[in-house]
């Protein structure tokens, strides 16, 4: 649950640093005026190291989510009884059992 927590939360943090920062249009760091540059800082060395660090960190949660849920279990969310398309019918269960052809009978008829 605090590895969904931190990258919901890195997520987000990473979202709002890239639109802070300046571009060739400026960006919506430029849309805050004064108050963006004070809160990042008019240098971006800093900016980029802490943009690159919430990177590393969203991916690193990511795939630890991934892992984590694959250990979990492999099985099918539908269960392991449901038929996979174009299977063969067993072969006790007859013709009863299958469709019939587009258009066409079955033997039964």
């Amino acid at each position: 649950m605090l590895l969904f927590i931190l990258f919901v939360f890195s997520a987000i943090v990473l979202i709002v640093v890239i639109l802070l920062q300046e571009g060739k249009g400026g960006g919506f760091g430029q849309a805050l005026g004064e108050h963006g540059q004070a809160t990042f800082g008019v240098g971006t060395s800093g900016i980029t190291n802490f943009t690159a660090a919430t990177a590393i960190v969203f991916l690193v949660s990511a795939l630890a989510i991934h892992v984590l849920q694959r250990e979990k279990g492999t099985g099918s969310l539908l269960g392991d009884n449901v038929p996979t398309i174009g299977a063969p019918a067993e072969p006790g269960e007859g013709a009863a059992n299958q469709l019939a052809p587009v258009g066409g009978t079955t033997k039964d008829e």
